[in-house]
């Protein structure tokens, strides 16, 4: 479990919704820990967060002081105390959860439930808890995503899950619900600490939103790039990272089309920013010859003023890419597939051969998996499961079949 030091959580139970701090998981001395607010064999819950914010103000005595992030999170604003909406858990309403489809949200939510009710069994030594997931192993692969349960398979698994919950949940409950104490707190400051609460959340969606604004101001800034020998040109360096190499080359479009350093479907590729300089003052029989500013970057490049300037938005990264495939949908950056991808198309656009189209109507379930991921086309339907090494291998082949298209790799 990721330690995420100390959080307010909301605890939905037999007898209403309660408010508390959870420490989800810490090291100390070469141990792992794990607590809730309370005292001795106690785990204090409150009514509302006003009251859980007046019962530390009042400085009682509670474990959670001696934890090494206590200092910190006690230092903070009023709404410390209130849960996002991530630590809001529905004990009692995981049966109804679980009679649902194991969506991306559903599957989530069980997770975190699961998580927060395993770890009140252990702080709070409540035997039907602990007894429960101890007999129940299946009970754990709610943390592997929803992908684990599409297909009859999954689903069949989805539902042991709900008749184990179905079968043994009231007693979770009924152990949870005699475990923790209700505390009691001085009336008369509940509403001072009401307003309090307010006023510190008002002031971090006002402190949020100008973060957003200043945000979008410099967003709107001119970018430097844009001013540049490159920028004006319209012809860009590139950056092109696969394997853990990474190499250097050109692109423009003229008329809306793709065009490499390059010649005869072979892009020229270096290993160095300043290798591709030097060879662009010796040699001029390329594609890009032809675009019309071409003459007047040179003239800075053979003149030593140029330097090469890739922009963030010319650098394309395929490192990691075919393993995240291979471990799950939700582990792929979609963004950086998206841009690996074009820059293959681009590739294969300018080349102007069939390759990657041959390939995907040999290949069309890898078609449909990237029209998938990038939300782009009609998959009829379709939608990917594990295994996915298929979709990793073809990956890899696609990641071949453009740098077989360079000049040094």
């Amino acid at each position: 479990m990721a330690e995420k030091g100390i959080v307010p959580v909301r605890l939905s139970l037999t007898e209403g919704d309660f408010y508390t701090l959870w420490a989800p998981s810490w090291r100390e001395h070469g141990s792992e820990w794990q607590a809730f607010l309370g005292a001795n064999e106690e785990l204090y819950v409150f009514t509302s967060p006003e009251e859980l914010l007046v019962f530390l103000e009042s400085d009682s005595r509670h474990d959670l002081t001696s934890h090494p992030d206590w200092a910190s999170f006690n230092a903070g604003d009023a709404a410390r105390v209130v849960p996002d909406d991530n630590e809001q858990h529905d004990i009692v309403g995981a049966p109804a959860l679980l009679a649902e489809r194991p969506s991306y949200v559903n599957v989530k939510t069980i997770s975190r439930v699961f998580a927060v009710v395993r770890s009140l069994g252990n702080v709070t030594s409540a035997m039907p808890v602990s007894g429960f997931f101890s007999s129940h192993s299946v009970l754990g692969n709610v943390d592997r995503g929803a992908d684990h349960f599409s297909g009859p398979n999954g689903l069949g698994e989805w539902s042991a899950i709900g008749r184990a919950v179905l079968t043994n949940w009231n007693n979770v409950v009924d152990a949870l619900d005699e475990a923790v104490t209700v505390k009691e707190v001085d009336k008369v400051f509940v509403d001072d600490a009401a307003t309090r609460i307010r006023e510190a959340q008002a002031a971090r969606e006002a402190a949020r939103e100008a973060e957003e604004q200043i945000a979008k101001e410099e967003a709107e800034k001119v970018d430097p790039y844009d001013t540049s020998a490159w920028g004006l040109a319209g012809i860009d360096p590139i950056k092109i990272s696969i394997d853990g190499r990474s190499v250097y080359t050109l692109r423009t479009y003229i008329e809306g089309q793709p065009v490499f350093l390059g010649k005869f479907g072979e892009i020229f590729t270096f290993n160095s920013q300043k290798a591709l300089l030097r060879w662009l003052v010796e040699h001029d029989d390329h594609d890009l010859a032809r675009a019309s500013t071409w003459p007047d970057l040179m003239l800075g490049v053979n003149a030593g003023e140029t330097e090469l300037l890739v922009h963030r938005d010319n650098v394309y990264s395929f490192n990691g890419l075919a393993q995240d495939i291979n471990t799950s949908v939700d582990a792929v950056d979609t963004k950086q597939m998206g841009r690996a991808y074009e820059l293959m198309a681009d590739a294969a656009d300018w080349a102007g051969d069939d390759s990657m189209n041959s390939y995907f109507l040999a290949n069309p379930r890898m078609q449909d998996y990237i029209s998938y991921m990038l939300g782009s086309g009609d998959t009829a339907g379709y939608v990917p499961h594990a295994p996915f090494n298929d979709h990793s291998k073809s990956w890899r082949e696609l990641e071949d079949m453009l740098t077989k298209r360079f000049s040094k790799f």
